[in-house]
């Protein structure tokens, strides 16, 4: 049935590969909620494959496509209701910013921005415009996910003292950021800010806690030339794209034999220069591979996290402790990365075979009780363990129904998920507990 709601009209900006999650929503299950009306990208080549994309796709006309210098014309132009920001982090809050300063909502992919100067920006304008702003935490939307928050909040455990929370990215996933512009801190925050945040906030949701105070210790230990020479292992080319080696190095990925990338990153080199491809092992890394940190809340709980990015399998485990027993959940979304270049899991192939292999386990361990597993409802398919599809429904087609569980996640949410990494970044550097209060104001 076709909504009665005036459709919102939507810009993009940021042609990357995960902008295609909301511009495909916007031109097939979501098209009766809002208009995609505009792309902006500093790559006209980029622009040019989403809008041949959209034609071959969806028989979508071309979108109309401006550079960032013009980002401001475009709000006018195109009578632009919301911006959908999936550009590099460090330019969130450029774009998140004007936008609202010209009364416009956004809509904005996790990180909310890389560091604590840009988010206390983000904070004022979004104070002071009023404007909404939401981030876009598509985790809190897997069900999995929802059904923790549901036992903690009903009381299965009592009160949460405590939670050990591991995540393992693997040498598929977690090489990834080794190569792209995640590789520079400048660009990401690193991972503790554009990959853990979606983890810290979990946790700030979970136990509905404020964090506090940070501390931890980070390196790269795996990646990166040193670690590569120290293991004795042979120095490769400074990218995969032309390598002799690229037909028997596990860790290369093939942009031109991969039709989406080779269209979003190897044909459009020529305009910016980005190199989507770069050896994992070579200089020029700027953020950590593995890291361990410890938070305390508002509550008196306390977070003992630790991130790998370089696991033979991946997803993650958290076990939550509290007065009236134990809640654990043990997630596998890949489990494992055979290192063969034939086999389908090798990085960075996109082919049958390829799906991620999620099992999940959910176990309620109540003193004095034998341990209870937890059904859980179907994902029913879509990324992110079933939490892409069930955003985008909540973004574009708006909450139909009351949400006990608070799953839509605003500025304050962003802020803290981003601020926790950000206090954990700091405290790497000067090997000294950090405390949020002193990082940023938020106001009220």
């Amino acid at each position: 049935m076709t909504s009665l709601r005036p459709k919102a009209r939507y810009a993009v900006v940021g042609l990357g590969s995960r902008s295609k999650m909301f511009t495909r929503a916007l031109l097939e299950e979501h098209s009766d909620d809002g208009e995609l009306v505009a792309l902006c990208d500093v790559n006209q080549t980029r622009m040019d494959h989403h809008n041949g994309w959209f034609a071959t796709d969806f028989g979508a006309g071309p979108v109309p496509c401006y550079g960032p210098a013009d980002f401001v014309r475009m709000l006018d132009e195109q009578r632009v209701d919301a911006v959908i920001v999936t550009s590099v982090d460090r330019t969130h809050h450029r774009y998140i910013v004007t936008a609202m300063e010209h009364g416009r909502d956004v809509i904005t992919e996790k990180p909310l921005t890389t560091d604590e100067e840009k988010c206390q920006q983000i904070l004022d304008a979004q104070a002071r415009t009023g404007r909404q702003l939401t981030v876009t935490f598509n985790y809190r939307y897997a069900p999995r996910n929802s059904a923790v928050k549901e036992l903690i909040s009903s009381g299965a455990i009592g009160d949460v003292q405590s939670v050990h929370f591991e995540w393992l990215l693997d040498t598929r996933h977690g090489a990834d950021y080794f190569r792209r512009w995640h590789r520079d801190k400048r660009n990401s925050g690193g991972l503790m800010v554009h990959k853990s945040s979606h983890h810290f906030d979990l946790v700030n949701w979970w136990l509905g806690a404020v964090p506090q105070t940070v501390f931890g210790f980070g390196d790269l230990r795996f990646y990166g030339s040193d670690n590569a020479e120290r293991r004795g292992e042979k120095v490769r080319s400074h990218r995969s794209h032309g390598s002799p080696d690229i037909a028997t190095d596990p860790w290369a990925i093939d942009l031109a034999a991969t039709p989406e990338l080779k269209a979003l990153y190897l044909d459009a080199e020529h305009e910016d220069g980005y190199i989507r491809d770069r050896n994992v092992f070579t200089d020029g890394i700027s953020i950590e591979d593995d890291m361990a940190v410890l938070v305390r809340y508002d509550t008196g709980a306390t977070l003992s996290y630790h991130l790998t990015a370089y696991s033979p399998w991946e997803g993650y485990r958290v076990g939550f402790n509290g007065t009236r027993g134990r809640l654990e959940l043990d997630v596998v979304e890949r489990s494992y990365v055979s290192g063969d270049v034939i086999d389908p899991n090798a990085a960075g192939a996109d082919q049958p075979g390829n799906e991620p292999i999620d099992q999940t386990r959910l176990t309620l361990r109540p003193l004095w009780e034998t341990p209870r597993p937890i059904g859980l409802e179907e994902e029913g398919g879509g990324g992110h363990g079933g939490g892409d599809r069930r955003l985008l429904a909540d973004v574009f087609a708006g909450t139909r129904e009351p949400d006990p569980l608070g799953r839509a996640a605003g500025p304050v949410d962003g802020a803290y998920a981003m601020l926790t990494g950000a206090a954990a970044n700091r405290s790497f550097a000067t090997g000294l507990p950090v405390r949020i209060s002193d990082l940023i104001s938020i106001p009220t």
